[in-house]
């Protein structure tokens, strides 16, 4: 079987091109990007009755929101006290409380508006492949159960049930958390913000954003938007003028491979349909789609990559952790862009009057831009900046080096050439 450059997400949830901005628009709020972040922000507008237009430069889920694994996870990158020893005691509460109960937002507008999206709300598995990575999650688990969490840390035959394989010393169950299909979630709520009233305009790239007097003009190829207040939600795919909120992230890639559907051979891999990823520091994910594939994942760039090294990565993980499924046929590969903080924590921002934007998600795009987009709704219609989930940030104060892209891209390709000639895993 030849191994595509295609992303199955778009493949099993395909597009109906939408039209572009034709002529002028005025509106409340004006939108930049129709990701997760950009939709939920413009859904929940229109819910609280407010005009909304949102500004798309390819489609709906063109980018990272696409791309992206489909893991509906609760909390954020770093351990929950890493959180706190960051941002404080009562920042850090409150920003563990919004992310802990983000999966619970997005299975909600799920349930609301019919989603079809393969929504699995059966947890999640963050898996142990070191002592080391054992004892890292046991932290995690006893950060969690302290503020009330539904987690637990499964061992022994416990875990090997739950996994499927024999090679992880344990695993951290997330109950709250889950999975679904990305496009399908993104189509979704696009669908939903139509239902609502709200205008979205596909292929529409902004070419100028301009304050003139007390509203904001957005231009783009065909059209212009004049509106009240303006959020950019275009996170690592921001494109334009706005160079200074690029210098608030660095662009990191993500790429996975999905196999044929599997037949019951493979129903050990997984078996309660949950998505996992482990603990090296150069992560594999590892899932399963309704049809029965197997997706496998990893930090870096594959894009352009020869078949032959991207399939003899796959075969280096697949063989590790699931040895029992013998020669697995590989289908179609695909590649996102991520963006990174180097603390591992989003930046919120309104760099002038009625101008929000957000970066930074960290690989944590669909329970994230869910939660930021509700609380840029709120902020929005309120002005109470309580309403947000985390202070805002200063667009103008340490600027993230752009070097930090290159310099992981490296280590990326260094270590998973070093998979697939067998010399680390």
């Amino acid at each position: 079987m030849q191994l595509r450059e295609e992303c199955l997400w778009e493949r099993l949830y395909p597009a109906v091109p939408g039209a572009p901005l034709q002529g002028e628009r005025d509106t409340e709020v004006c939108v930049i990007g129709g990701g997760f972040t950009g939709l939920s922000t413009a859904l929940h507008l229109a819910q609280a009755g407010r005009r909304v237009v949102v500004l798309e430069a390819h489609g709906v889920g063109h980018g990272g929101s696409g791309r992206n694994v489909g893991l509906v996870n609760a909390g954020m990158w770093i351990p929950p006290d890493e959180a706190v020893a960051t941002l404080g005691q009562e920042v850090g509460e409150r920003l563990l409380g919004v992310m802990g109960d983000a999966p619970s937002q997005v299975f909600g507008l799920i349930e609301r508006y019919g989603i079809d999206c393969q929504p699995r709300r059966a947890g999640t598995l963050h898996m142990a492949h070191s002592a080391k990575g054992l004892a890292d999650l046991g932290q995690r688990a006893e950060q969690w159960q302290r503020r009330g969490a539904r987690v637990e840390l499964l061992e022994g035959e416990a875990c090997y049930s739950a996994c499927g394989t024999r090679d992880i010393s344990g695993a951290l169950l997330d109950h709250r958390a889950g999975t679904l299909v990305p496009m399908g979630y993104a189509l979704g709520l696009a669908k939903a913000l139509r239902q609502e009233g709200g205008e979205l305009f596909e292929r529409s790239t902004v070419q100028r954003l301009q304050r003139v007097g007390d509203r904001w003009h957005v231009e783009t190829p065909q059209g212009r938007v004049t509106a009240d207040q303006v959020v950019i939600a275009s996170n690592a795919y921001t494109e334009g003028e706005w160079t200074s909120l690029r210098k608030q992230f660095f662009p990191g890639y993500y790429y996975q491979v999905a196999s044929r559907p599997l037949g019951p051979e493979a129903d050990f891999i997984l078996p309660q349909g949950r998505g996992s990823w482990d603990t090296r520091t150069v992560l594999s994910s590892i899932r399963r789609d309704a049809d029965g594939r197997l997706l496998l994942g990893s930090l870096g760039n594959m894009a352009g990559r020869p078949a032959s090294f991207i399939r003899a990565w796959a075969d280096r993980i697949q063989r590790h952790y699931f040895p029992a499924l013998g020669k697995v046929e590989w289908e179609c590969s695909w590649t996102g862009r991520i963006g990174f903080t180097p603390d591992h924590l989003m930046r919120l921002f309104e760099p002038a009057p009625g101008l929000l934007a957000v970066s930074g998600y960290n690989g944590r795009g669909v329970t994230t831009g869910t939660v930021v987009g509700q609380a840029f709704a709120r902020y929005l219609c309120s002005g109470d900046r309580q309403d947000l989930p985390m202070p805002l940030a200063s667009l103008d104060s340490n600027p993230v080096g752009q070097w930090r892209s290159l310099m992981y891209e490296a280590g990326f390709t260094l270590y998973h050439a070093g998979q697939c000639l067998r010399v680390v895993l």
